[in-house]
């Protein structure tokens, strides 16, 4: 339960270094993503609309894990945590590698462990009431 509240106190301060990375130059408003675009980034935040999910990859975007410490994090079961992780290796979130006989789960790439901490930084705001900032 302590390493829990810590990964959840540590939300807050690793969320605001994230989001002091500068944002992308706006596109021209006619300069629309693609279907096949839209279409991935639609699957992928399907994929992030689940809460352990989201847990899952937040952790894993701050580390490798392995399936009991991330089931002991999330507070779920290692069962429930191997399928929730095959379904985000299966749309190209995570990555594995085997460890003697552990599988090592991780974050995928670093626009994914920004989306992440995004999300987070603005349900932060959100739940402390912490005004929107452009």
């Amino acid at each position: 339960m302590r390493d829990r509240q810590n990964v959840v106190a540590g939300l807050a301060a690793t969320a605001a270094a994230d989001a002091a990375t500068p944002p992308s130059p706006p596109r021209d408003v006619h300069d629309l993503p693609t279907a096949e675009q839209v279409d991935t980034a639609v699957a992928t935040l399907a994929m992030l609309a689940d809460r352990t999910r989201l847990q899952l990859l937040w952790l894993l975007s701050r580390g490798e894990h392995d399936v009991g410490t991330l089931a002991d994090l999330t507070d779920t079961t290692p069962g429930a945590a191997s399928q929730h992780l095959a379904k985000l290796r299966l749309a190209g979130l995570v990555s594995v590698r085997q460890d003697g006989r552990k599988r090592i789960y991780a974050a995928r790439g670093s626009h994914l462990r920004q989306l992440i901490s995004e999300a987070l930084f603005h349900a932060d705001h959100r739940v402390g009431g912490t005004p929107d900032h452009d």
